[in-house]
């Protein structure tokens, strides 16, 4: 499809497109729509290091407003895209603006799920997804330290546990609730899940499984306490809300593209409309078994830019390394690779009391995935069986002795 092309939403995955447009070889317009204040940036840093120390906002741009210029990108920020005409190619804007196109990116990521529960709106209640949430969880916090007032985190997935990590490293009070009976139970293993708890615990974060929140309570406007279906109330001077993301996919249903728990993309990152592609969290893959697979990673993002950009200008780039993810809580870096979705064995290799130990998930004798715990050497590795298709036994990946390197040279 021939330009100008137009890329809805100013992420990883909006400005990947972007870029590589312009590294192979595109030179002509290309209009990067976003809908925040603030050029592309990291979002990984929010929920640690860079809620703890509030750096510059500059210091998260993945590029700055004058590097995309000089790439000659025209990025427009505060731009809510609120219908595509199909038709008449055109994307328009809920400030009256619209772009025309000749083909069409749609990069437009996810939203917090929310709480439909009495109180949720109240002051001191915060989810995390942009820098403009963390920069009211930052005044959250100091409002929490100055009160002495403790942190309610609700969910035990990664953003509730970096937050209450970060939370605690503050030298705040934090207890986190967790609706199930272990931390980050879709999609760990539970040994994995202990080591977690352990680690939470020793720093000194409460933890509550199988919580069932039912209200908050504030006072003159602002959250005081969570209650839960058993009776119990738990004093809050703030409440980190970290339940999960949707895809943002409401423009492109609204547009009737095919849409299943996300924009509905093929390998290549194609829509079934031939001028329209899709990248990143808002995407749903066909997968080869017919199944959809979404993916919420910085890797993912990226890599499906990647192949966006290619069909957008008429070549097939399919995206199928393993996918890989990564957690920063405490002094312990959790590394995941592949998806563990139907294991049926998971064997342990390292120290699992330090922790420093990794979990390598089997169906069968096929290696499914590894997560890592301080054993950056095993995810690596680990990256590279899972990319040649190669497994070791049960016995090779729970043995030190034995260096899983020597499979690539034996090609077994």
């Amino acid at each position: 499809m021939n330009g100008p092309y137009v890329i809805v939403g100013a992420g990883q995955a909006g400005l990947q497109i972007a870029e590589s447009l312009r590294h192979e070889k595109y030179d002509g317009p290309i209009t990067l729509l976003g809908a925040e204040a603030h050029a592309p940036y990291n979002r990984p840093p929010l929920s640690k290091q860079w809620l703890r120390e509030r750096r510059s906002i500059s210091t998260l741009y993945i590029r700055g407003p004058e590097a995309i210029q000089r790439r000659h990108i025209d990025l427009q920020l505060g731009c809510v895209v609120n219908a595509i005409d199909r038709d008449a190619q055109r994307v328009r804007c809920a400030d009256g603006r619209s772009f025309a196109y000749g083909g069409l990116a749609l990069a437009t990521g996810a939203r917090m799920r929310t709480l439909a529960l009495p109180g949720a709106q109240l002051q001191g209640v915060h989810g995390l997804r942009t820098i403009d949430d963390a920069e009211h969880i930052i005044a959250a916090f100091e409002r929490c330290a100055a009160q002495a007032a403790p942190v309610v985190v609700i969910g035990g997935g990664f953003i509730g546990l970096e937050v209450a990590a970060t939370a605690r490293k503050l030298g705040l009070e934090v207890t986190v609730l967790e609706g199930l009976e272990r931390l980050m139970s879709r999609v760990v293993a539970p040994i994995v899940s202990e080591a977690a708890a352990q680690l939470h615990r020793s720093h000194g974060v409460r933890l509550e499984f199988g919580v069932r929140v039912t209200a908050l309570r504030g006072v003159d406007g602002a959250v005081r306490a969570v209650h839960t279906a058993d009776g119990q109330e738990y004093a809050a001077g703030c409440v980190i809300v970290g339940v999960g993301v949707d895809p943002e996919d409401a423009l492109a249903r609204a547009a009737g593209l095919d849409c299943d728990r996300g924009i509905i993309v093929d390998e290549c990152a194609r829509t079934a409309d031939p001028l329209i592609v899709a990248a990143g969290d808002c995407c749903a893959r066909r997968r080869s078994d017919g199944s959809l697979l979404r993916l919420e990673s910085v890797q993912n993002a990226a890599e499906q830019g990647k192949s966006a950009a290619a069909a957008l200008l008429g070549h097939a780039r399919s995206f199928s390394a393993a996918p890989w993810f990564w957690s920063d809580q405490f002094d312990v870096k959790l590394q995941m690779v592949g998806l563990s979705a139907g294991y049926d064995q998971v064997v342990t290799r390292g120290d699992t009391v330090k922790p420093a130990f990794s979990a390598f998930y089997f169906r069968g004798a096929k290696l499914l995935a590894v997560d890592s715990l301080n054993r950056i050497p095993d995810h690596m590795v680990g990256r590279k069986l899972l990319d040649h298709g190669l497994s070791p036994s049960p016995e090779q990946a729970a043995d030190l002795e034995f260096d899983l390197h020597r499979l690539f040279a034996a090609g077994c």
